[in-house]
């Protein structure tokens, strides 16, 4: 998996690959290595081929981190098959997806 960060007014993390029980854990360190002072952390989703349970986790463990701290998480541009998962898991309703 291909993790490219950009930070502005909001940080975008842009995503190419497969998050899954073993890039999940290159995701998290990666972005636990950030210091995150934008307020919204958009994750660009366009170019993720597909994820699993291990990357849901993971962005649900970043989500709960950035709360902690007043700050929001989006997900953006879902291919058709990543957005069935979030949908089949429910994680359409907990993470903002758009």
């Amino acid at each position: 998996m291909e993790i490219s960060i950009k930070h502005g007014e909001q940080l975008v993390v842009a995503l190419k690959g497969r998050l899954d029980t073993v890039t999940s854990v290159e995701f998290t360190d990666t972005l636990s290595k950030e210091e995150i002072k934008e307020e919204v952390v958009i994750i660009e989703a366009k170019e993720l081929e597909y994820i699993s349970s291990a990357g849901l986790r993971a962005l649900l463990a970043l989500k709960k981190s950035l709360a902690a701290s007043n700050k929001a998480l989006e997900i953006h541009n879902l291919n058709p098959v990543c957005q069935e998962v979030f949908k089949v898991t429910g994680f359409n309703n907990i993470l903002t997806v758009k």
